[in-house]
């Protein structure tokens, strides 16, 4: 059950306003693809662990700005990333190679998740006034984490992060947020270390979430959005990575094809 967020009289579609103790609609209540915030499901003010691992499990995730409520959504389709589909392309298997030459460059998981993601946050994007990582974001993710259930890839550089990625992993289930750099391809590197640790432990996917030219150029594709949801209950359900222990499956990631 979830309580009316806008009278019925608003052009709008119905919004579900969650309150603290109340669960998240199913996600075939987010609005479809004519409405004006299409897989907007939900609103609220709750950002607990709890909160986000009830939403994870379910295919949800939250996406708001500051001043606004907490806003979920599951949009359909949904964008993946299959890790046997990743484009190493050339460049950017030479880079790596190139990097992991230098005595001073390492590639790791979790050995600073706070930093990864208050990077993250402070990292422009194009086209984008300020940031969707607010603070109370970093705490949420940061408490997450504490549980066991948030974790980034890191680029380091000489003692330095310079690059990395946060993403959530419940079991097999693995979806991505968000990734920053300071030095060429280093999001990439860290996204190819995720790869490859995904490929080494039979990882279906990976979440995007939503479809952005990037992301399509990388490998990730659409899905259905039941599919999408159906994977994640099976794989949520597989004993946890030990992420801490992980680090570049090199072998593993070069056996994918290299294109141009």
């Amino acid at each position: 059950m979830c309580n009316a967020a806008m009278p019925r009289t608003s052009p709008l579609p119905e919004l579900c306003w969650i309150d603290a103790d109340q669960s998240l609609p199913p996600v075939h209540q987010a609005w479809g693809p004519q409405s004006p915030a299409p897989g907007l499901l939900a609103a609220g003010q709750d950002l607990s662990a709890s909160r986000l691992l009830e939403a994870y499990s379910q295919g949800i995730f939250p996406w708001f700005s500051d001043g606004q409520p907490v806003l979920w959504w599951s949009p359909d389709p949904r964008m993946v990333l299959r890790p046997g589909d990743f484009r190493l392309r050339r460049s950017l298997r030479q880079s790596l190679q190139r990097w992991l030459r230098h005595p001073g460059f390492s590639l790791s998981f979790d050995r600073d998740f706070g930093q990864v993601i208050r990077r993250c946050s402070a990292s422009p994007r194009a086209g984008q006034n300020g940031t969707w990582i607010v603070p109370a974001m970093v705490q949420a993710y940061e408490e997450l984490h504490r549980a066991g259930h948030a974790h980034s890839a890191e680029v380091w550089l000489d003692g330095e992060l310079v690059a990395g990625l946060y993403f959530v992993a419940l079991g097999h289930a693995v979806f991505g947020e968000s990734m920053f750099t300071t030095i060429s391809d280093g999001s990439k590197m860290a996204l190819a270390c995720l790869v490859s640790v995904c490929l080494a432990h039979g990882v279906p996917a990976i979440d995007c979430q939503q479809n952005t030219r990037h992301l399509a150029s990388l490998g990730a594709r659409e899905i259905p959005r039941a599919d999408f949801v159906a994977t994640v209950q099976q794989e949520r359900l597989k004993p946890p990575i030990d992420w801490a222990q992980q680090t570049l499956y090199w072998t593993t990631l070069t056996a994918l094809d290299t294109t141009s």
